[in-house]
């Protein structure tokens, strides 16, 4: 059976090192490896035959390092020098006096090319030592990459210096050097320029590393969100363990205040939870005895015992954060194109470099000026942006969903999400809550009507109250839905008297006494008129005569209604699907403002339905959250799953809401469309960048040193764009301000 095999890869300088590395692993017969240069690892799903150990021998014989991912610390470590930043620092602090020198004819003094020389050499092989040496294991394999670019650029501008001060006139005393934008003023040494170009680079190198990992903060804060420890009951005692002990089944206890430490039911207690660190939602969840917790949320309440259900790489925290870094592998079809656009870029530029000299030197051109160009043409070619462009953008928009309770499995989704043109809803548990609710209490007009009538409806808050409070108190002791639901309505008017002689009836209702009065609560047939239809019935018989009914439904989400109305704006024609009757649906349809209505849907239909609407030339989207739509999301162009739905359900989709509400998937889209235009904006001007600038270098208008500033300038303008991936803000909020 293939696995997936996982490496941290070493020594890459450029978006072509992480191509190479990916094209020799895929030629191991049955592998499938993609490289991302923004987080420097390599996923590869591999044959059983092969292990870590043959891919990271590949690895190796290509010239980079390789490892397995290293268990995460306990404790971040302390802040270690950083040795890219001591190099620009260095190197910066001898550039400028050489540039200011070249710039400012005035400040030339006698031997001032001399200085220039003392100070240009350490920043041309200490600072440019990682492009050197990059080249050099390149070429040692045969291969060339923008390291080459940068390489050969610097170290023939200084090249040219030293033959120009040791064995031209350079080197005479009194000398000048007038600066030139275009750099093809007469007779000059270019030791501005490769020291400049050199500095340019690493100043790009480490604001790139640095927006790098600030790209991916939203992973790593998600990823050390869990409880670090836990107290479990082992019998009546309490003991304190580390959370990564926990197992499946194990009892633990979560104060006021502490993180729950795993995913699990609670079995004791009552209390609210924050769970805005996974869903983004800032109001807290109430739990009690039964209902489901997850792993890393804050419990803002009272005390809870919780029995584990899930622990480790099972949990819903672990599986969130390893759906982040599945998507952030991705490669989407424009960076595949530009990938494949990169691996013949270099030579094709080494090739253009040549050219120009020789075209220059051909038509009778000074050779100065004929070096500049050609020079220029190196530095300015180098398309590091375009390797940046999917990666940074991948890396800032699914870190940022992860906040905001959104997981995009790979890049494919984005690329779905802008082409879907209809969204199909599941009803249960969707745009309705999936639990019952509370919709009407109506008192019965006379008190003494007998079993036999039915009585006429009459308002009363005052008796609604009462009937209500009767009701609650008998489903307090029952675990039926419909009783919970009621019990749970009741609950929000004040506290509950108790009930003696409680006696389920199967099939027909519960009954007890509250306070020496019998009640019972049976299902039963509406009020005629009934005020809310589509809802389930039940009759509450205080002394064996009807004093009034209770009616239930599956509540719509209050934030549905807002949802669909987005998901208009956003060019998503919405409709709805479900296995419940017509009337229901309808009723819910007209609700949230739908108008299109398949009812009465089996599992099996829910998938045709999709089929059909994509037979029709539609791009279908599909949101759901249970085993019965698990076939229709797969089939669906793009796939939305509700976070608190089914783990098939969650495995057969391309995004997941770990939001339990129906705004989560207008955020999905709107992110996802911003990630994706993020993502070609970035690829539109790292192209245009090359395209425009390549023939001015060629022309001579452009300066080596201008050339390399605006080249890595291009690779920290990608970074950035994506960066403003960090401001995304939920619908709901941009539609209330």
């Amino acid at each position: 059976m293939e696995r997936v095999i996982e490496l941290e890869i070493g020594g890459m300088t450029c978006a072509s090192c992480a191509s190479r590395i990916e094209k020799k692993l895929n030629r191991i017969d049955g592998v499938r490896a993609t490289v991302n240069y923004a987080t420097e690892k390599a996923r590869a799903t591999v044959p059983p035959t092969l292990s870590a150990a043959d891919l990271i021998a590949v690895v190796e014989k290509t010239g980079y390092t390789a490892a397995e991912p290293a268990p995460a610390p306990a404790a971040a470590p302390a802040d270690r020098r950083d040795p890219l930043r001591d190099r620009l620092l260095i190197s910066a602090l001898l550039t400028v006096p050489v540039i200011v020198l070249a710039m400012v004819p005035s400040w030339q003094f006698t031997y001032w090319q001399w200085l220039s020389l003392v100070l240009a050499a350490p920043v041309v092989v200490y600072g440019g030592w990682p492009f050197h040496r990059a080249t050099a294991v390149n070429l040692r394999h045969g291969a060339a990459t923008m390291d080459t670019l940068v390489s050969v650029g610097t170290l023939a501008a200084f090249g040219w210096s030293l033959w120009a001060l040791f064995l031209g006139d350079a080197g005479v005393p009194g000398m000048t050097h007038p600066f030139s934008f275009t750099g093809s003023a007469g007779d000059a040494i270019y030791l501005e320029a490769a020291a400049g170009v050199t500095t340019f680079l690493l100043a790009g190198r480490y604001l790139e590393a640095r927006a790098k990992r600030r790209a991916g903060d939203a992973l790593r804060s998600l990823l050390e969100l869990g409880a670090k420890s836990v107290t479990v009951l082992r019998g009546d005692t309490e003991h304190e363990i580390p959370a990564a002990d926990l197992r499946v089944g194990d009892l633990f206890l979560v104060r006021p205040g502490e993180k729950v430490a795993t995913d699990g039911v609670v079995t004791d207690g009552v209390s609210a939870l924050d769970t805005s660190l996974l869903t983004g939602e800032p109001v807290p969840v109430e739990v009690r005895t039964g209902d489901r917790v997850t792993g890393a949320t804050v419990n803002a309440g009272g005390r809870l015992t919780v029995r584990a259900t899930r622990v480790g790489a099972d949990t819903q925290l672990a599986q969130m954060a390893r759906l982040v870094e599945e998507a952030q592998a991705g490669k989407a079809a424009v960076q595949r194109l530009a990938d494949r656009i990169s691996a013949v870029f270099v030579p094709a530029v080494i090739a253009l470099a040549v050219g120009t000299l020789g075209f220059w030197l051909g038509t009778g051109g000074d050779g100065t000026a004929a070096f500049t160009a050609a020079v220029a043409v190196l530095i300015i070619a180098c398309p590091c942006a375009l390797g940046l462009a999917t990666p940074t953008a991948l890396l800032v928009g699914t870190g940022r969903g992860a906040q905001l309770g959104i997981l995009i499995r790979g890049v494919e989704a984005l690329e779905s999400t802008r082409r879907a043109d209809t969204i199909v809803l599941d009803k249960t548990g969707t745009v309705t809550t999936g639990r019952m609710t509370l919709t009407a209490v109506i008192p019965a007009a006379d008190p003494d009507a007998g079993t036999d009538s039915t009585p006429e409806p009459r308002a009363g808050e005052q008796e609604a109250d009462s009937l209500l409070r009767l009701a609650g108190a008998v489903e307090a002791a029952s675990e039926h839905p419909l009783g919970r639901a009621i019990t749970a309505a009741a609950r929000t008017h004040g506290t509950l008297p108790p009930v003696t002689g409680f006696h389920a009836i199967a099939g027909v209702g519960v009954e007890g006494h509250v306070d020496g009065t019998h009640v019972e609560i049976r299902a039963g047939n509406p009020p005629d008129p009934a005020p809310a239809p589509a809802a389930t019935w039940v009759e509450v018989r205080v002394g064996g005569e009807v004093r009034g009914w209770l009616a239930l439904a599956d509540a719509v989400r209050p934030t549905s209604a807002p949802a669909v109305r987005a998901l208009r704006r956003l060019g998503l024609e919405p409709m709805l699907v479900t296995g419940d009757a017509s009337a229901v649906a309808e009723a819910v349809a007209a609700e949230v403002g739908i108008t299109q209505v398949f009812a009465g849907v089996l599992p099996a239909g829910k998938v045709d339905v999709v089929k059909d609407l994509q037979s029709r030339g539609r791009a279908v989207a599909m949101v759901g959250d249970g085993v019965n739509d698990a076939a229709a999301l797969a089939q669906a162009d793009l796939g939305l799953a509700m976070g608190a739905g089914t783990d098939v359900a969650i495995q057969a989709s391309d995004l997941t809401l770990v939001r339990n509400d129906l705004t989560a998937a207008v955020d999905a889209v709107r992110l996802s469309r911003r990630t994706l235009a993020t993502i070609r904006g970035n690829l539109f001007w790292a192209f245009a960048y090359n395209v425009a600038a390549l023939p001015l270098a060629a022309a001579g208008l452009l300066n080596p040193m201008i050339a390399g500033a605006a080249m890595a300038l291009s690779s920290v303008f990608v970074v950035l764009n994506s960066l403003r991936l960090r401001r995304f803000r939920p619908a709901m909020t941009a539609t209330q301000a």
